[in-house]
């Protein structure tokens, strides 16, 4: 997982619950930064415009931690990836 990709995902975050992006690490959950399941959905609605992709609706029920959600966004944007440069 990129650098650039983990900073992008932690700005999307921070942006969306109007917290500093220094407060959020990989190994946060996301009861620890107090993100309950409705800003947990305005969190992958915005990483879905930020990197133009789509996320399952059985896939955002996995995600608790930021780590889970950087690894996912990763896998989407690789394989997305992938379809457009066969």
């Amino acid at each position: 997982m990129s650098e650039e990709l983990i900073a992008r995902v932690i700005e999307v975050i921070a942006k969306t619950q109007k917290i500093p992006s220094e407060s959020i690490t990989l190994d946060k959950t996301f009861a620890e930064l107090n993100i309950d399941s409705l800003d947990g959905l305005n969190i992958l609605f915005a990483l879905e415009d930020e990197f133009r992709i789509d996320i399952a609706d059985e896939a955002a029920r996995e995600i608790h931690s930021v780590r889970e959600i950087v690894d996912g966004v990763g896998k989407l944007v690789a394989a997305k990836s992938q379809t457009a440069n066969p």
